[in-house]
């Protein structure tokens, strides 16, 4: 990955477990990045079953999978630049709140879906 390290990714409680996230998916998202040309915050990538249960993930989240990552974002510029980029590179499945973007590419789900949180 050009734009990203394995441990931005980690489960806050299993350090090291940002390796077990899906290659492919780091790599649209590290395309999405390129595009964007601003840096992406990782909130929150792989997550154990425990840490997702700390924070209300859901049972199915495709957190455990590693085929998420919630996005910080401030500003309204910003968030309109990183959906633009994640739309660019095909991510289909997007959750927008107001201090983070949610992205994942978990075929078992529906696609062509955007979410507000």
């Amino acid at each position: 990955m050009k734009h990203f390290k394995s441990s931005e990714f980690d489960s806050p409680d299993t350090p090291g477990s940002g390796q077990l996230m899906d290659a492919d998916f780091l790599q649209l998202l590290d395309d999405a990045r390129e595009i964007a040309n601003i840096p992406f915050k990782i909130n929150s990538g792989y997550r154990t079953t425990q840490h997702n249960m700390s924070v209300g993930g859901k049972v199915e989240s495709s957190h455990l999978k590693g085929l998420a990552a919630d996005i910080s974002v401030k500003y309204s510029r910003n968030r309109f630049i990183i959906l633009n980029a994640l739309i660019a590179v095909g991510f289909n499945r997007i959750g927008i709140a107001k201090t983070f973007i949610h992205v994942d590419s978990d075929s078992t789900k529906d696609k062509n879906v955007y979410w507000v949180y």
